[in-house]
């Protein structure tokens, strides 16, 4: 049996098509006390995710990430379920910095907690760290960025030049697959991306492509963006300095610990194929 918290939410609808039958959704707010069967699989998707507009107060962040992951933990510590998935963030890594965000601090608090506990024998414990998911039907950031492609027909920040990773919701499915499968994968933490990272202007070409449209790049001057952006943060404009950053910052992850430890040596889905299947739903929504 696997047990799934956050099973409504966009990775775990994923996760329960791509798992298939013996799959439960757990309920945080009517299921207490939590039990889960012997040699069951908890995977822990339920949390608090970051919000942008930056209208959630910090301690919601604590009470969700960390408050309610210990929970979810300390049952399964106490039941005969063999392995436990916790869904993290690849911004964890940040969140012993005091000036990280309340979402990195949380995440990074909930890993703390069960990484300082004694796992029992025959019992196995996985955090993981993904980059940016995307998958079709996925609303965020590249929804927003696919937007903008398809009305403009431009893209105003060509001038920045990056390189980001991606994972998509395919290839997660598939790591989480793996490690229940896998027994042989040590307990631990690990980060989760696709294989070849993708800079913002590549990403616009494919929307461009998906669209059928040939988009315009435009060099504006980066002052003039960063000015805009500054705007941004207190007028309802589509682009602020939160957002500018997601779209053009550098945050490239090695996936080969993570190929290393599963014993294989590529996930599934290439980089480029999983974000035509994510614009194409974008054309056909």
């Amino acid at each position: 049996m696997i047990y799934i918290t956050g099973i409504t939410g966009f990775i775990g609808q994923n996760l329960s098509q791509y798992l298939g039958a013996h799959v439960v959704g757990v309920n945080l707010r009517k299921q207490d006390p939590l039990v889960f069967e012997k040699g069951a699989v908890m995977v822990h998707l339920a949390g608090k995710a970051h919000d942008l507009k930056k209208t959630s107060a910090p301690l919601e962040y604590f009470a969700v990430n960390t408050e309610l992951t210990k929970k979810v933990f300390d049952a399964f510590l106490a039941s005969e379920a063999s392995v436990f998935v916790f869904m993290s963030t690849i911004k964890a890594a940040e969140g012993k910095d005091v000036e990280a965000s309340a979402y990195s601090q949380s995440k990074y608090q909930a890993e703390e907690y069960i990484l300082a506990q004694k796992f029992p024998p025959g019992k196995r414990v996985y955090i993981l760290r993904p980059v940016m998911v995307h998958g079709p039907g996925n609303k965020g950031n590249l929804n927003v960025l696919f937007g903008a492609v398809k009305r403009l027909g431009v893209w105003p920040l060509a001038a920045f030049e990056n390189q980001r990773s991606f994972v998509s919701v395919e290839n997660l499915c598939f790591v989480v697959k793996a490690l229940i499968e896998n027994e042989n994968v040590a307990s631990g933490v690990y980060e989760v991306a696709d294989e070849e990272a993708l800079s913002t202007n590549e990403l616009v070409a494919l929307a461009g492509e998906a669209i059928g449209k040939k988009v315009a790049f435009w060099n504006l001057p980066k002052g003039l963006v960063y000015l805009l952006a500054k705007l941004g943060d207190v007028l309802p404009l589509p682009l602020n300095s939160e957002r500018l950053e997601k779209l053009t910052e550098n945050a490239v992850v090695d996936a080969s610990p993570l190929l290393k430890a599963l014993g294989i040596k590529s996930l599934p889905l290439r980089t480029l194929d999983g974000f035509k299947k994510t614009f194409d739903s974008f054309v056909n929504e």
